[in-house]
């Protein structure tokens, strides 16, 4: 029996060891995530930031370089641009070099549109046909579209004649009398 205890000590040694050495891995691993999409994704993300910084000229200087292979000289062109530190300029120039970004002009934002208070005038003309029986009205304008149109004509089947009527003065050079002759071919 006191032949089994010292290997049986040496056996609890190893498991405990084991055991130690496993968590302390764990804690490792878990302070420093080696997930390989994050750091991907990561710098993707800075090639866009560092990308939006940079002017149209910049940004073909930028890329000249790198694809001669000067990336000394493309790091000190990015941090002379922006302005940003050496470690930064160094990361955003490798990011680009990674994941090539186009150049994107700065679109002007979206002008907000009314409701219908003023409408917009459309390059084309747009023609509305209604007919009932042998009479037939025809509205053309460049202040329709398929989508005014619609509204129009929702309007005129949900009984709101009046309302659909205003809307297409609004929306074309025709009375109002002619409007009301117009929608009420389309009331049904």
């Amino acid at each position: 029996m006191e032949s089994l205890v010292v290997p049986v000590l040496i056996l609890l040694a190893v498991v405990a060891g084991v055991t130690v050495a496993y968590r302390a891995t764990r804690k490792r691993r878990a302070a420093h995530p080696s997930d390989p999409a994050q750091p991907a994704a990561s710098s993707l993300k800075l090639a866009r930031t560092a990308a939006d910084r940079l002017s149209e000229d910049e940004h073909r200087r930028i890329y000249a370089l790198i694809a001669q292979g000067q990336a000394m000289a493309a790091i000190k062109l990015y941090y002379e641009i922006t302005g940003e530190g050496l470690r930064a300029s160094r990361d955003a120039v490798g990011a680009l070099a990674a994941h090539p970004q186009p150049y994107r002009r700065e679109e002007p934002a979206p002008a907000v549109e009314e409701d219908d208070d003023e409408p917009q005038r459309f390059p084309y003309r747009y023609r509305a046909i209604a007919s009932k029986g042998d009479v037939t009205r025809e509205v053309s304008s460049n202040m329709l579209n398929d989508e005014i149109y619609g509204r129009i004509r929702t309007l005129a089947r949900s009984g709101d004649t009046e309302g659909a009527a205003n809307a297409l003065t609004r929306h074309s050079d025709i009375s109002l009398t002619q409007a009301r002759e117009f929608i009420a071919l389309l009331d049904d």
